[in-house]
């Protein structure tokens, strides 16, 4: 090797260490405790919301959850009680503003200001796309993307009053590379992407950092929640059995540590499990090849028929394989994180 060769080699390892110093240095200095501090969860009585109410009531925090079920609020506030910890509820449709405003409000009397919103509230439609309606697309962007948008209006006037506040916005691998069979989901999550991506670019001079969540499959129960469209059963037990693949998804309670991690640190952006990650990494650099493999992959998924655009829940669509042994970690999941 030249010495030429060798000095430019030097300075790369010089320049690679420089930046993994800055980056700790960074982190360390933005780093928050999260005790004392006043946090909302949408959607947190059952599933990830759930998980992420317990992890951040251990650090300390001062929890708000939000849901439209009342019963399904009590349960979870009980489950939280019964690990040694209180939290407030509320009932209420954050895709409305008025109630949006009315709980922010609620929780600010009770807990004092909001310190962190992580928006985690949604809902999934799966079947294929000849049975997806217009209503449909609308009703999962009300639910995924503007009840998010609506939760951060309501809550950025007191974060840049104060000059401090962390917003988590929990979006999905399917924001980054469209899945099939959930056509309404993916548009939604795209667009809340590009929205937390333009949150942080224009908050960071209020010193308050937006965080984008991406995770892949993630272990919570929630299949039996999910509206399938189609022939139903089928896609269900797709759907459930790809959502209890050890290697190929994540634990909830363990996305949930690595959100709170993220929102500590204040990073950018996560994206959880390997599959995501990788699948992410390659639709950046060649778009075409992971677009291609999901419409390979399309060709093995049910066909459209059985209830056609008529929808159900999954819980109404069990078949022998989806109670198997296959799906486990999901069944164990549900009864553990609220959603039976």
């Amino acid at each position: 090797m030249s010495a030429w060769n060798r000095s430019g080699l030097w300075w790369t390892l010089a320049g690679i260490g420089a930046v993994a110093i800055a980056k700790v240095w960074t982190n360390k200095r933005r780093a928050i405790d999260f005790h004392d501090k006043t946090v909302i969860i949408t959607g947190g009585s059952r599933g990830l919301g759930l998980e992420l109410a317990r992890a951040f009531a251990e650090e300390g925090a001062h929890v708000a959850i939000c849901a439209r079920d009342e019963d399904e609020l009590e349960r979870a506030r009980q489950d939280l009680r019964m690990r040694g910890h209180d939290i407030f509820t509320y009932a209420c449709d954050i895709t409305s503003k008025l109630q949006a405003e009315q709980f922010v409000a609620a929780v600010g009397q009770v807990l004092g200001p909001v310190d962190v919103l992580v928006n985690n509230a949604g809902t999934i439609i799966v079947g294929p796309l000849e049975h997806m309606t217009e209503g449909d697309f609308r009703e999962t962007m009300e639910s995924n993307f503007w009840s998010a948008f609506t939760m951060v209006n309501a809550v950025l006037p007191q974060m840049r009053a104060r000059k401090s506040g962390r917003i988590v916005n929990v979006t999905s691998f399917g924001g980054k590379v469209a899945v099939p069979h959930l056509a309404p989901y993916s548009v939604s999550k795209f667009a809340f992407v590009g929205y937390s991506e333009g949150l942080r670019a224009e908050l960071l001079k209020d010193d308050i950092y937006v965080t984008t969540i991406c995770p892949g499959l993630i272990r919570t129960g929630s299949p039996r929640n999910a509206f399938f469209k189609g022939q139903n059963e089928k896609e269900y037990t797709v759907f459930k059995i790809s959502d209890s693949i050890p290697l190929l998804t994540i634990a909830a309670d363990d996305c949930a540590r690595e959100i709170i991690d993220a929102c500590r640190l204040g990073e950018a952006e996560r994206v959880l499990t390997l599959p995501a990650k990788l699948a992410t990494v390659i639709h950046g650099f060649v778009p075409g090849l992971i677009t291609d493999a999901f419409a390979w992959a399309n060709t093995f998924l049910p066909e459209p028929g059985g209830i056609g655009d008529q929808r159900t829940v999954g819980k109404a669509s069990e078949t022998a394989l989806s109670e198997s042994v296959l799906t486990r970690l999901t069944d164990e999941a549900a009864v553990k994180n609220n959603e039976l």
